[in-house]
């Protein structure tokens, strides 16, 4: 990077530049003609993508079965092969590769336990062949409402380790939330627990779970995970196994080989647009992709400790899980990681001497307001997703944690993987993700479809990644999803963010597109405005929408949720100014709104498009599937304010 930049925060030792596994892949590249710089390792990756992807599966050893069949990578999206008539298990390289301890878990309370590696292959041995026994097999669909446990990670592995399909939702998902999801799978098996610890507190799940159960007729039986009663059966109306007998069986696990392409996992869409889409993954793609991210995108290696704060239904958590797959040991946490206060999280990276830690920015915007100052000696990354981290959230990272490598990216559900993120040989810049993702080929795009630097454009990506949906559930003609992905530009990926790149590679996520916000003609994204209203010490939260309610009328409400005891007279107008002398007048709302909180997605994303179209006249079933949000007594109020400003309007339709 040129030496003009001035915003810069943390730049690579020589060491650790030379030492990264980052380096030594490149090093190792047979006929690699391209310079040092990590841009043009990073071009030909794009240019030549069945040679990089060659070279990551022989970089991590992945041992492919079968005999080629046609070119690696496929030059059309969507539709087209990768690796065609080769083999391979997701569950066996993983299992190959994990490290003696595997698992760590700590509970809710902070007491904590190891898995080793012959206890984790031996667990998995035993659930794939109670499997088998039931008649599981390819194709075939196993779903888990389980915590982030060990029992989740044994589930996936013994899943994938027959070829059947795999789908998790997180406990603390309603019984409607859960049906919305598995009722589309028709899963043949289901993995339930009866219960969860969170915030120091004890949730019984039996009632909701047999009532699941009750709605899927296609399930012909139950693992029923006993966490809080141990022993205890429920009177389920199909054939029960307790986990805790499966499990106890052991053995060596046997791995069906199949195609690279051959689904893994079904991950759902977060449900704020309409019911949560199935989308499919396959072994191979997740494989490869997931390996890159972590050893050559955040420098995880072997004997390396990895945790990442997620629910088991959030897309982190399988990343997580991979983690064994590069030789780490997983912690996973289970319970509230803010309670008893926001420093729990650090506390655990102390007490497990956690290397590479990964977060979500409205966690560290949380700490940078509480002016957190933790203790995190045997961190050396930090990750970061979720959303846009703000200049002051990278401030606080290095103010607070020290000479840690901030390696922040975004990418989505949808591919599994990441669009662009960190790079360990390159120095980081203040609110900057560094560099596009090797053998992604993302770019920025006006509205004309032209590639621009220096300027928000659409995040479009213009080449096939391995990981890409092979489908969506249900989707027979595949209609749904190439209205997702291609119906803007035929061809190319667009991801519905506005992404900003600097000529270094370096950029900036500007939120999601169909957020934008479009006042006198001049198209903004929200992200701009958070930036500027978050950092304000009145405010604890913000979400912005822009909304078309007729011919001429376009309303820009600003909601915010204050900290306690704040003025909220006085707060409306410091936040206008801010935003006036920040940002610019257009961007100014129409109203400051004070409400009890924001509403999120379950992975902590804000859900500006379901408060669009409130007040657009939706109604709130039509708009959000409520076992999707945080909080769905929330919008409730939402969409009271929705009804009442249209009737303000005289707006009746």
């Amino acid at each position: 990077m040129s030496a003009e930049h001035d915003d810069v925060l943390w730049r690579p030792t020589r060491a650790g530049h030379e030492g990264s596994e980052l380096t030594r892949y490149r090093s190792g590249l047979k006929d690699y003609d391209g310079g040092a710089d990590y841009l043009d390792l990073w071009r030909w990756s794009v240019a030549d993508p069945g040679r990089f992807w060659e070279s990551v599966a022989a970089f991590e050893d992945v041992r492919l079965g079968g005999v080629p069949a046609g070119p690696v990578a496929p030059t059309e999206m969507p539709g087209g092969a990768w690796f065609p008539g080769r083999t391979v298990n997701y569950a066996e390289y993983v299992l190959r590769r994990c490290p003696d301890e595997a698992i760590v878990v700590v509970d809710d309370d902070g007491a904590s336990r190891s898995l080793s590696r012959s206890e984790l292959r031996g667990q998995v041995a035993a659930v794939s062949a109670a499997l088998r026994r039931l008649g599981v097999g390819h194709g075939d669909r196993v779903a888990a409402v389980l915590p982030n446990r060990a029992e989740a990670v044994v589930g996936l592995l013994a899943c994938a380790a027959v070829g059947a399909v795999w789908s998790v939702c997180s406990p603390e998902f309603g019984a409607d939330g859960v049906l919305s999801r598995f009722a589309q799978l028709e899963p043949k098996v289901l993995l339930l627990t009866d219960g969860y610890h969170y915030g120091g507190r004890t949730h019984e799940r039996a009632d909701e779970m047999l009532a699941v159960v009750e709605q899927l007729p296609s399930v012909e039986h139950v693992f029923w995970v006993d966490h809080l009663h141990p022993g205890s059966v429920p009177p389920a109306d199909r054939p029960v196994s307790l986990w805790s007998e499966v499990v106890d069986r052991g053995g060596e696990p046997e791995f069906d080989q199949v195609p690279f392409d051959h689904p893994l996992w079904v991950l759902f869409s977060s449900g704020t647009t309409g019911a949560p889409k199935g989308i499919v993954h396959g072994h191979g793609g997740v494989l490869l992709e997931h390996l890159k991210v972590l050893r050559l995108h955040s420098d995880l290696r072997a004997g390396d400790r990895y945790l990442n704060i997620a629910s088991t239904s959030w897309v982190v958590w399988n990343m997580l899980v991979s983690g064994l797959a590069v030789g780490a040991t997983i912690v996973l946490l289970d319970g509230n990681p803010v309670r008893p206060d926001l420093g729990r999280v650090f506390r655990v990276v102390e007490e497990h001497d956690v290397d590479t830690l990964g977060l979500s920015a409205g966690y560290l915007h949380a700490c940078l307001k509480a002016d957190l100052a933790p203790q995190a000696s045997s961190l050396r990354t930090v990750q970061v997703t979720g959303s846009p981290l703000s200049d002051d959230g990278f401030r606080w990272v290095y103010d607070r944690l020290g000479a840690v490598w901030l390696a922040s990216m975004s990418g989505g559900t949808d591919v599994c993987s990441i669009f662009v993120g960190g790079a360990p040989t390159l120095p980081v810049r203040t609110g900057r993700i560094q560099a596009p993702a090797l053998g992604v080929a993302v770019e920025a795009w006006d509205e004309a479809g032209r590639p621009v630097v220096g300027e928000q454009g659409e995040l479009v990506v213009t080449q096939p990644m391995p990981s890409m949906p092979l489908k969506f559930w249900n989707d027979v003609d595949g209609r749904r999803y190439q209205e997702s992905y291609f119906s803007t530009y035929d061809g190319v990926w667009r991801h519905g963010d506005f992404i900003e790149f600097d000529p270094d590679g370096s950029s900036v996520i500007r939120g999601r597109s169909d957020s934008t916000l479009n006042r006198q003609g001049v198209r903004m994204g929200p992200a701009d405005i958070y930036q500027v209203v978050e950092a304000l010490p009145e405010v604890r939260e913000a979400l912005v929408v822009g909304a078309e309610l007729g011919p001429d009328a376009y309303y820009m409400p600003l909601f915010v949720a204050l900290q306690d005891g704040a003025d909220q007279v006085g707060a409306a107008l410091r936040i206008k100014e801010a935003i006036r002398e920040g940002l610019s007048p257009r961007h100014v709302p129409d109203d400051v709104v004070a409400v009890r909180g924001i509403p999120h997605t379950r992975t902590g994303k804000k859900i500006e498009v379901p408060v669009k179209r409130l007040l657009q006249g939706a109604a709130l079933r039509d708009v959000v599937d409520s076992g999707a949000v945080d909080d769905p007594e929330l919008l409730l109020e939402y969409e009271e304010f929705a009804r009442t400003h249209r009737k303000s309007r005289g707006i009746t339709s």
